[in-house]
């Protein structure tokens, strides 16, 4: 297991903004077994523990993780047909790969995943969707382990979902999950698919350095609205700056630190704050020390 186990790892690598200092201890196991021996004995060391998925929606702060970042490794990243429109999926699988699969397989429900770019265990924790859609719409059931070792299960009726949430333990390092979705022709559910991509490119930057939706949206409004109405479109500090096709989307010109992708995310919602009296919260995380 020592040979899974990383001292001062880089975590720029890991990010889609590119951006981060170095992990006291970075752990890529490659199987259950692997992770539970890691977690009996790191656990006991009282060390700090971040699960990391794809990085699509993480920001590392410049001055690194005095703790663990466990990442899973590629005996997470499968996918399996069950019987009755069922789907187990690994969590290190990634979203698009479940959604073309399931289209292979003639499964709908499964569309909206194509434009997530994240993976399968992320995908829970934050309950992830649009355009109406989300991950608590096609959940089963999972199976997980906790920080001190133990493994877990739960089934669709335990798993209370709400926006970008749910109410699983915090603990919990999310294995593997079913999903279940419905029959329909696999030509049908290619054109709800590329609708839904056609849709995200029409509004949303891709292929540069962002961790897409900063903020999540408050009730009946929708954050990229308040940004733009506050005067913040057009704002940058050092390398940080806005996306001019989405508001909501925060961007590394090729020369930021995470200092200033974090400065310019709280001179948005200070502005939006005092103009609008709305607090946005962070749908990205950010992670590490000041």
């Amino acid at each position: 297991m020592d040979n899974l186990v990383y001292k001062n790892e880089k975590l720029s690598k890991y990010s889609w903004f590119g951006l981060g200092g170095f992990a006291k201890i970075f752990f890529k196991p490659k199987s259950a077994l692997d992770l539970k021996k890691f977690l009996e004995k790191y656990n006991k060391k009282n060390k700090k523990i971040h699960i990391l998925g794809a990085g699509s929606n993480t920001l590392f702060r410049d001055s690194g993780f005095n703790g663990v970042i466990i990442k899973l490794g590629a005996g997470f990243n499968y996918i399996k047909l069950l019987n009755n429109n069922k789907i187990e999926v690994g969590a290190a699988t990634l979203d698009k790969k479940l959604s073309d699969f399931a289209k292979q397989k003639s499964i709908t429900g499964f569309e909206f995943l194509s434009c997530i770019p994240g993976s399968i265990g992320g995908a829970i924790t934050m309950n992830s969707g649009c355009y109406d859609y989300d991950i608590s719409q096609i959940f089963f059931s999972l199976k997980g382990i906790n920080f001190s070792g133990n493994l877990k299960s739960f089934n669709k009726d335990d798993v209370k979902f709400f926006y970008r949430g749910n109410n699983l333990p915090k603990d919990l390092i999310i294995l593997s999950a079913v999903f279940e979705g419905g029959a329909l022709n696999k030509r049908e559910i290619e054109s709800r698919q590329m609708k839904l991509i056609n849709q995200k490119k029409e509004s949303q930057p891709n292929k540069i350095k962002t961790c897409g939706s900063t903020f999540k949206n408050p009730q009946d409004k929708k954050a990229w609205k308040l940004i733009r109405s506050s005067n913040c479109s057009n704002l940058n500090i050092g390398g940080a700056r806005m996306s001019s096709q989405h508001s909501n989307f925060f961007l590394n010109n090729g020369s930021a630190t995470s200092s200033d992708i974090e400065n310019l995310i709280e001179e948005v919602r200070k502005k939006v704050f005092l103009k609008t009296g709305i607090n946005l919260e962070l749908e990205i995380k950010i992670i590490g020390e000041k």
